[in-house]
């Protein structure tokens, strides 16, 4: 979708809001042009900002990208597609992406807003990320999870099992990064939990990257069978 030039400068000034939406999913649903980019808001969160996505940004910033050998990519919680938007505009990758949203609202304001802005080849699937990894068998070199509903992660998807599921549509050496929030007391208590208690069980070898207010969660598969997660 085109947004005339005046839009964004004016956005640089104060948001302006394109359009609003409500699903079953998510009853508050608005594209706000802010400082040039588009935002996904719901409720109380931010779920997509192209480049200013921070969380995500940083955290690729912190990866040897041209070490990796990514060509497959599997986002679970799509949004307007931030993931694909950042690694090609900002890190320049030309990789396959899958994009995984339950809301079938926010797949079509991705498919109106944000594909007719990239050269990525991108299939986004209506499904529940759980279900869409029990069902696919296809292997990802490279898995984001950014899944919320407003501010929270559903529980079905803070399981080791869940983890686990990740772990074999990981292909071999490839990365997972599981975005949380790391921003109040409370945040803070359960994702540092969830961190010790849960994704280190799955992943042993994982590690955190503090993007300032969230924790990007990584693990890596190993190359060869019978290595630790």
């Amino acid at each position: 979708m085109h947004i005339p030039f005046w839009k964004k400068w004016i956005s640089q000034v104060y948001p302006l809001t394109l359009e609003t939406a409500s699903s079953d999913q998510n009853p508050e649903l608005a594209v706000v042009l802010d400082r040039g980019r588009l935002q996904l808001l719901s409720g109380n969160a931010i779920y997509s900002w192209d480049d200013l996505y921070h969380n995500f940004s940083i955290a690729f910033g912190t990866i040897d990208l041209d070490e990796e050998s990514i060509e497959n990519v599997l986002v679970l919680g799509f949004g307007l597609g931030s993931v694909p938007f950042i690694l090609e505009k900002i890190f320049d990758r030309a990789y396959h992406y899958t994009g995984v949203e339950w809301d079938e609202t926010v797949a079509a304001l991705a498919s109106k807003y944000t594909l007719p802005r990239l050269n990525s080849p991108i299939e986004i699937v209506s499904a529940d990320a759980g279900v869409f990894l029990d069902v696919t068998r296809q292997q990802f070199d490279l898995i984001a999870v950014d899944i919320f509903e407003d501010d929270q992660t559903p529980v079905q998807f803070e399981t080791v099992d869940f983890l686990q599921t990740c772990a074999t549509r990981l292909s071999p050496g490839g990365l997972l990064m599981y975005n949380r929030l790391y921003n109040s007391p409370l945040n803070i208590r359960k994702t540092s939990r969830f961190f010790e208690e849960v994704f280190l069980k799955a992943f042993p070898d994982g590690w955190k990257i503090d993007t300032g207010g969230n924790w990007m969660l990584t693990a890596r598969k190993p190359q060869v069978a019978g290595q630790r997660a």
